[in-house]
């Protein structure tokens, strides 16, 4: 168990500190041994120094945790807390890692938002199959002498199940799909009142901030990206696993935490199976901040990088994860059900040699014309994929035209990271 002092700022690990490598759960004894206990800060205290802290969420959204706290705070009548354990990213581990290993963190951050908002229960909502461990935290909800009240509810897996208003829709007895917004769950949620959704990460991040303050927070990462992020690492590295940085660390320092490449290195895909594809040569010198993320047309998303080897093929492994999306629709739309498996069949043709010569300009154009059409985000996020594969494996579409792959494995799967 790695326990740095919390009395340097720099030091890291933060989140995961104490951490058990066998993957045993810390204890509220064994947590606030490490952590101290509970703080008692007053509603304003609390959102004050999130606001300074810079804390935006982890899930993927990117949003100001304060902003979220203030809109809230101001309507009173909150219904709830809700921790979003889902993790629906395949490729993600990290909130599975934190509720399994560090479930008392992230229940403390549940709690000092909820007292701050006025909620009146505490909901952790988990994936039935995922990765976190339903034993682990109704153990650690039987710990808590709370007075607010903690459940844990289970619900059915599915891609756009974790989006934060399909977790509210199936606490509220209906299908764990997105609804259409606005209102957003912090202006009418659960139990039509103001709800905060928020990722595990994020909570822990929050507990972190109220015991030690905002100047700690951001004494590491960058004065636009504070503090540290997890990120989920896979694929070709000798060392695949979940990994806490600062904002701002290079790329290519995060590769030699992760053991280094096991063959050389062909591309990234960034963000996960919403996130994008990157050459190596493109990615060469990028650090891990939003700004430098984003002028590349990249995201962190829900923390994922993906390191693609020589031997393996991009175009394949895209085709696999057009075909995923598209099976994962949530049915509510016609850009969705039949343009994303239009896109999927089309790709595919596209990857098995058998379009005809205007299918590659087909897809580009039926790309832009499903992009912000969705009655959700799920199109945008899968043709962001499919357009970022055209450009980074584009050339290599003449070799499988001509029914070649220079891969020496076509069906390579995505090695999902293991805490």
């Amino acid at each position: 168990m790695f326990t740095p002092s919390r009395a340097d700022p720099t030091a890291l690990p933060r989140l995961l500190a104490g951490i058990d490598p066998s993957g045993q759960p810390l204890s509220l004894v064994a947590h606030e041994r490490l952590n101290g206990p509970l703080p008692r800060l007053k509603p304003a205290q609390l959102i004050d120094a999130v606001a300074r802290s810079g804390l935006r969420g982890r899930g993927g959204a990117d949003f100001p945790t304060a902003r979220k706290l203030q809109a809230i705070a101001v309507r009173r009548g909150a219904s709830a807390v809700i921790v979003n354990g889902s993790e629906t990213e395949p490729a993600s581990r990290k909130d599975a890692l934190l509720l399994s290993c560090l479930p008392h963190l992230v229940l403390d951050g549940a709690l000092l938002a909820a007292g701050a908002i006025g909620a009146r229960e505490v909901i952790v909502a988990l994936r039935e199959g995922g990765g976190a461990s339903p034993t682990a935290l109704a153990q650690a909800i039987r710990e808590r002498p709370e007075p607010i009240p903690i459940r844990l509810s289970l619900g059915p897996g599915g891609y756009v199940s974790g989006e934060e208003t399909a977790v509210i829709n199936r606490l509220s007895g209906g299908r764990p799909v997105p609804r259409f917004v606005p209102p957003r769950p912090y202006e009418r949620g659960y139990r039509r009142a103001p709800t905060l959704v928020q990722n595990a990460e994020t909570l822990a991040q929050l507990a972190l901030i109220a015991r030690f303050g905002a100047s700690w927070f951001r004494a590491l990462g960058t004065d636009a990206d504070p503090g540290t992020v997890l990120v989920t690492v896979s694929g070709a590295l000798a060392a695949p696993g979940v990994y806490e940085l600062a904002f701002g660390t290079p790329l290519a320092e995060l590769v030699q935490a992760a053991g280094g490449p096991t063959e050389p290195l062909q591309a990234f895909l960034i963000g996960g199976y919403f996130g994008a594809w990157v050459s190596c040569a493109r990615a060469s010198g990028l650090r891990l901040s939003r700004a430098e993320l984003g002028a590349r047309g990249l995201s962190l998303g829900a923390g994922v990088l993906v390191a693609l080897g020589r031997s393996g093929c991009g175009l394949h492994e895209s085709a696999r994860l057009a075909r995923y999306l598209a099976a994962q629709s949530a049915g509510q739309c016609g850009p969705c059900v039949h343009g994303l498996a239009a896109i999927a069949d089309t790709f595919e043709a596209l990857v098995e040699g058998s379009a005809d010569r205007g299918a590659r300009r087909r897809l580009e154009r039926w790309c832009e014309e499903v992009r912000g059409r969705g009655a959700c985000r799920h199109p945008d996020g899968a043709v962001r994929l499919i357009a970022s594969a055209l450009e980074t494996f584009g050339e290599q579409l003449a070799e499988h035209a001509r029914g070649e792959c220079s891969a020496l494995s076509t069906a390579l799967p995505l090695q999902e990271a293991r805490p």
